[in-house]
């Protein structure tokens, strides 16, 4: 008896993981993208980023390899403090987006754009501020399904 339930024990676990994983596929394109609109568009809130403005809606599919498309989004604002510079307000966005996702530096040479990656949701952030006290923030989901 305890055989035949330590046998069903096994059989339901072996099956849940199985389940489970054929599930799992990552996000479509415009998942991602939805996300990834989310996330800088919070970035922004947090910051507390004045006369923010779209300057790329995203919203649509654009080709990439293997059939897979990506998704854009990209944002400009205003930090309240004017006379901070690019380095500088990169530093802060990359701080506060710590509190929105979990985000990876992928690339940061210094005096130039900072791209940051999330695995879990597939998107790209680049933080490419400009001096006086200028935000500019764009991000791309990685080339995923459309369906």
């Amino acid at each position: 008896m305890a055989r035949s339930v330590w046998r069903g024990v096994v059989i339901c676990g072996v099956a849940l993981l199985a389940v489970s994983g054929c599930g799992d596929r990552g996000p479509t394109a415009a998942e991602a993208g939805e996300t990834l609109k989310a996330h800088i568009t919070e970035l922004m809130k947090k910051r507390y980023a004045l006369d923010v403005r779209i300057t790329d809606p995203g919203g649509r599919d654009l080709p990439c390899s293997k059939g897979g498309a990506k998704r854009t989004f990209a944002v400009t604002g205003r930090d309240p403090a004017s006379e901070r510079k690019s380095d500088s307000l990169n530093t802060l966005l990359m701080g506060t987006l710590s509190g929105v996702a979990p985000y990876r530096i992928v690339e940061d040479r210094g005096n130039a754009p900072i791209r940051l990656a999330n695995d879990e949701y597939k998107t790209v952030i680049i933080l490419e501020s400009r001096d006086n006290g200028q935000y500019a923030v764009r991000g791309e989901t990685e080339c995923l399904s459309t369906s």
